[in-house]
């Protein structure tokens, strides 16, 4: 397709650039971001649901010749080629940092209504690492050359937007369905005469806990490759959830999961001969399996099977760089009020206000550190799904709970769903209205007279009358890809056109209504589901309903930092998994599996326990379990402090707390291959274990820094692998030399005294810095500006440390601290001092 270049046109803020088949236009939208789009005929005006209005327009010039047109941003430069109508893009450098090699936008149909199949393609060299597209249950990271479906089901996040090594992010901007690396070749699976397993077993489903009974057949294929390479392959059940995913090629088991809930595709990269190859999975007995296959190449692709047009963002810039201009203009993420960052603890579920109360207390009597209780679903009880009504006979005075549990200085947050029983009052009043996605229980957020009934209806009801702090909006995807096949919007608009972005809606729905309504304290919303822009709602999302075995684990923390990678920054998993094994009360071997969930949730942006069926208290599980949960809750209140301060970093540089190491290694090959190590800000390595009964493991630290043991203090140079000693009560840590971490008094919640002793961890062997971040926790008021920070400097040389001046002030502010002062330069060479600051620049040499 011949896209040759005609003519060009330029404002201050875009450039139009006429070809033979189509109209490209670049839109500059900061220093070191652009926004591409080619369009033809529209057939469709679409709404601007991602990029967030009255971006100040960066400065940018045009400069043109014969075989080129440039557009020079301050750190990034488009380059159109006037022969093909394919753009470069370079970096500060002048470097190139991303090329298209070719796109396609061919005319295509949605039932009656014109569309278009939107594809583009970008050249990837072979040392390219990627990473992102949201949270997926395949086990991989790096997506280079991966085939991935984005589509939203339980455990399963898609968002278009990657993180690149060579200088780049990239957001693909289509509200459906996204094919990344799509496969053409493909081949159906025939069952065979060969039985399975037959098994019943308790699910959860939007109307409820049921028994649902289980068949697994085998189905089979030969596959022809012509060439020996590495070869992507994407399994499609067929179905919209699957409950096993399993494949093997000539013997060899590439994919293998199993659970009550899972994605209807999984991915896989493997090595394949030319030659035919015998393909083999055993799945669900109503599975209708397809296994799409390409060979990998050198060569990223973006497709859209329903679209208007072509229309992507190129951040250019190291990764916090990316992601600094990929939040700028799809929005920031407010900070999380600090009772957020302490313990949450939930469980499936209450059922009851003394239950509730009961279970409080005993943390309290107990001293188990917790901030906030969690009601699951069914508190509606006789009124019905999600009525939002509590059961009077169950919950007889809710705002008397809510105040016995603040004067615990506990918060509380309670579910509600976006969907509702048609029989309920509520579901009366919204299909009167019209107000239900046709033939579902989903409120219908994409027509704005549904979403702002919802929204009345959940102030009136939840909101106003009890003093909830907090909202978990579940099955926000929504549940089984329900969009598909659908028409919304008061049945103007097929949900193909907007199929992944129904979470996007909800959640700022209930955001910008709390901020109406509530406009004195922070929200904070736990949410299953997300799309690209979601993390200007102040949501957290929460891996899904997951198993607990050793396997599925470590898939959690691979799919939360492909989350983190994608954008959103606010990420956890249910703690223990959901679903558990029915004697996970007095089975030794779950309970040391239940706390390596544990010790790794002290090191992720929310700590929280949850389970399927269970009474998650640590206590049940018997002496060991509860010592070592004390623990692991001690360590994430000692570490508030500098929790926090990352927190803030999260709206005012763009940064994420979680980090995949290609945010601080970029250059590190070895920490490019990591995928379950990953940095908790910019100071701690964590290294999770994934082994039953272990004593050492393999830990990879990266280069160019030296590292020290956050509990021991040993020292390690980076650039190599170490087997590490392996303990029960605790998973490896490691803080980067030149780090200083402020750590907090053991407290039993956020809401104790503020005004406490903090010790100073300084990492001898580089220079570094730290600015502490408070506030007053709760409020809007730094938006205002009511905040205090101050930069603790240190010069490792010389060993001076530098406590600077205090800039700012709020209400509340903690005015004079005693901070003790601990210089650490290997296990046996560590210098304390205590000093009061009190806001007056300090310098000490150690």
């Amino acid at each position: 397709m011949s896209q040759k270049v005609l003519r060009y046109a330029a404002n201050n803020k875009r450039v139009d650039i006429t070809t033979i088949d189509g109209t490209i236009t670049i839109q500059p939208l900061t220093d070191n971001a652009v926004r591409m789009t080619f369009s033809k005929q529209v057939y469709r005006v679409m709404p601007e649901l991602v990029y967030v209005e009255n971006l100040k327009n960066p400065t940018f010039n045009v400069e043109n010749n014969k075989d080129k047109i440039s557009i020079c941003l301050k750190n990034i430069t488009v380059e159109v080629d006037r022969n093909t109508g394919l753009i470069a893009y370079l970096g500060k450098n002048g470097k190139q940092i991303l090329a298209e090699n070719g796109r396609s936008l061919d005319h295509s149909f949605l039932g009656k209504e014109k569309t278009y199949v939107a594809e583009q393609h970008f050249v990837s060299p072979s040392d390219e690492h990627q990473y992102g597209l949201g949270q997926f249950q395949d086990g991989y990271l790096d997506v280079r050359g991966l085939s991935r479906r984005l589509t939203q089901v339980n455990t399963q996040i898609s968002i278009p937007m990657i993180l690149s090594n060579k200088g780049y992010g990239l957001l693909w901007n289509n509200y459906g369905l996204v094919d990344f690396n799509p496969s053409d070749n493909k081949v159906a699976l025939k069952k065979n005469a060969e039985s399975g397993d037959v098994t019943e077993v308790d699910v959860t489903t939007t109307n409820g806990n049921k028994k649902e009974r289980r068949e697994s057949n085998v189905f089979e294929a030969d596959i022809n490759v012509d060439k020996e390479g590495e070869y992507s392959f994407l399994l499609d059940v067929g179905q919209k959830m699957a409950r096993k995913l399993n494949l093997e090629i000539d013997g060899q088991r590439l994919i293998n999961m199993e659970n009550l809930w899972l994605p209807p595709t999984s991915s896989v990269i493997t090595h394949l001969s030319a030659g035919i190859h015998h393909v083999k999975a055993q799945l669900t007995n109503n599975d209708s399996p397809t296994l799409y296959f390409h060979k990998v190449i050198d060569e990223t692709v973006f497709r859209s099977p329903v679209a208007q047009s072509i229309d992507y963002t190129v951040f250019a810039g190291n990764a916090d760089e990316a992601m600094a201009a990929y939040r700028k203009v799809t929005g920031e993420a407010p900070i999380m009020p600090l009772w957020a960052l302490g313990y949450i603890h939930c469980r499936e579920r209450f059922n009851s206000q003394k239950e509730i109360l009961e279970t409080a207390k005993r943390f309290r009597k107990e001293s188990f550190p917790v901030d906030m209780m969690v009601q699951d679903w069914q508190y509606w009880g006789k009124y019905g799904w999600n009525a939002m009504r509590f059961d009077e006979d169950r919950y007889p005075n809710v705002k008397s709970m809510t105040d016995s549990l603040h004067a615990m200085g506990i918060k509380f947050m309670v579910s509600v769903w976006s969907n509702t029983d048609h029989k309920t009052e509520l579901g009366h009043e919204l299909d009167s209205l019209g107000y239900f996605i046709p033939n579902t229980n989903w409120v219908d957020f994409f027509n704005p007279k549904a979403a702002e009934f919802y929204w009345s209806n959940f102030s009136r009801r939840m909101l106003k009358p009890y003093g909830i702090d907090a909202w978990w909006q579940d099955a926000t995807e929504p549940e089984n890809d329900d969009l598909s096949g659908r028409f919304i919007n008061n049945g103007t608009t097929p949900g193909e056109i907007f199929r992944n972005t129904y979470p996007l809606l909800v959640n700022k729905t209930v955001y910008e209504g709390c901020r109406k309504d509530n406009p004195m304290q922070r929200t904070m919303i736990l949410t299953r589901c997300a799309y690209t822009g979601i993390q200007r709602y102040s949501i957290a999302n929460w891996s899904g309903d997951v198993g607990n075995d050793w396997d599925t684990f470590k898939r959690q923390i691979t799919a939360g930092l492909g989350l983190m990678s994608a954008g959103i920054p606010w990420w956890t998993y249910d703690a223990g998994g959901f679903f558990r094994p029915g004697n996970q009360y007095n089975d030794s071997l779950y309970h040391e599996r239940f706390m390596r969930w544990m010790q790794t949730s002290v090191y992720l942006p929310l700590m929280r326990v949850h389970g399927y069926m269970t009474n998650t208290e640590f206590w049940n599980y018997g002496p060991k379990v509860s010592d070592n949960a004390r623990q692991c809750l001690d360590m994430r209140y000692r570490l508030l402090p500098y929790i926090y301060t990352n927190a803030a970093a999260v709206l005012m540089e763009g940064i994420s707390i979680m980090r995949p190491l290609i945010m601080d290694f970029a250059n590190d090959e070895l920490a490019l291959r990591q995928k379950t190590e990953y940095m908790f800000g910019k100071s701690l390595l964590v290294a999770p274990v994934f082994e039953q009964g272990i004593s050492q493991m393999p830990v990879y630290l990266p280069k160019d820094t030296k590292w020290y043991d956050f509990v021991t203090n040993k020292m390690y140079a980076g650039g190599d692998t170490y087997q590490m000693p392996i303990v029960k009560e605790r998973i490896p840590v490691y803080a980067k030399a030149g780090s200083i971490i402020p750590l907090g008094p053991s407290v039993q919640s956020t809401a104790e005294e503020r005004d406490a002793p903090w010790e100073i961890r300084i990492y001898g062997g580089s220079d570094g810095k730290f600015t502490v971040y408070e506030d007053d926790g709760t409020s809007y008021n730094y938006e205002k500006g009511a905040y205090s920070t101050y930069q603790i400097t240190w010069k490792d040389n010389s060993r001076v440390l530098e406590i600077g001046q205090r800039k700012g002030t709020f209400k509340g502010m903690c005015k004079k601290r005693t901070l003790k002062l601990v210089y650490i330069n290997n296990e046996s060479q560590n210098v304390s001092e205590t000093i009061t600051y009190s806001g007056k620049k300090i310098i000490l040499r150690f």
